[in-house]
C-alpha cells in the first residue's frame, strides 16, 4: 500500500521501460567472451544503469588496473548494436499505467543515465514521448546516479517537492538516486535481483508494471493523497 498518492510518476527507462537492460547484459557478457576476461553476471548487476566512468571503475577494482577497458568497450558496443538492430521492446505494462496515470491526472517524467537521442530512439517508434511532461537525460545534471541530481532536476521542473514524488526503478543505482532525492520509490527489478539494501530503501518491490498499477488503485481506493 502506498502511504500516500503522488502528485508525479518518475520513470527510469532502461530496464523499466524499455526491454533494454536484457540486451546491456547480453551484450556485456558476449564482449567479455570474446576477449577472454570471464565476468560474470554480477558485474553487470552491479554497474547496470550506471555512467561509463562508474562502470570502468568498477571493472578496475574487480579486474585490476590493467583490464583492455577500451576494446572490451568498443566490443561491447558492436554486439549491442547487432542486439539493438531491430528495436527495443517496451516493457509489460508501461502503456497500461500511461493510460491509468492519464486518469488519474498524474504528471509524469522520465530521469534516466542514456542521453536524449537514446531516449528519442527507443521510446519514439511506440509514440511514448509526447506522454511525458518532462524528460531528464544525461546532460541535464552534473552527477548521475546514484547521486541525487537526476530525480532532484526532474522535481524541479515539474515544480514540485521531491518526497511528493514516486520514483520507479529496476537498479540498484536508480533506487540509491531516487531514495536519496527523497522520492519515495518502488523497485522493479529487472536484471538485478532485490537486495536487502534495496527492500530497505523502497516503499515496495512490485513485480511488474501492473502491479505498480494496482499500488496506485489501492491508494485511490483508500483515499491517501497528499
Amino acid at each position: 500500500m502506498l502511504p500516500f498518492l503522488p502528485q508525479a510518476v518518475v520513470f527510469d527507462m532502461d530496464g523499466l521501460l524499455i526491454e533494454s537492460e536484457r540486451l546491456y547484459r547480453d551484450s556485456f557478457l558476449a564482449a567479455s567472451d570474446e576477449g577472454g576476461h570471464g565476468m560474470k553476471v554480477e558485474t553487470y548487476q552491479k554497474v547496470c544503469g550506471s555512467p561509463w566512468d562508474v562502470i570502468t571503475g568498477t571493472i578496475f577494482a574487480d579486474y585490476g588496473a590493467d583490464f583492455p577497458i577500451d576494446s572490451f568497450r568498443d566490443a561491447w558496443l558492436r554486439h549491442l548494436g547487432v542486439m539493438m538492430a531491430e528495436g527495443v521492446a517496451l516493457k509489460p505494462g508501461v502503456v497500461d499505467i500511461l493510460d491509468l496515470l492519464d486518469r488519474l491526472d498524474i504528471r509524469r517524467a522520465i530521469a534516466t543515465s542514456s542521453r536524449h537521442d537514446s531516449v528519442t530512439r527507443h521510446l519514439g517508434p511506440h509514440d511514448l514521448l509526447r506522454r511525458f511532461d518532462t524528460i531528464v537525460a544525461r546532460g541535464d545534471y552534473t552527477e548521475p546516479k546514484p547521486a541525487p541530481m537526476p530525480y532532484l532536476t526532474a522535481a524541479r521542473r515539474l515544480s514540485l517537492d521531491p518526497g511528493r514524488c514516486l520514483a520507479l526503478e529496476d537498479s540498484y543505482s536508480g533506487v540509491r538516486s531516487a531514495t536519496s532525492a527523497g522520492m519515495m520509490t518502488i523497485m522493479v527489478p529487472d536484471v538485478a535481483p532485490p537486495t536487502e539494501e534495496m527492500r530497505e530503501k523502497c516503499i515496495a518491490v512490485a513485480s511488474d508494471l501492473h502491479a505498480v498499477a494496482g499500488l496506485l488503485l489501492s491508494g485511490i481506493k483508500k483515499g491517501k493523497t497528499q
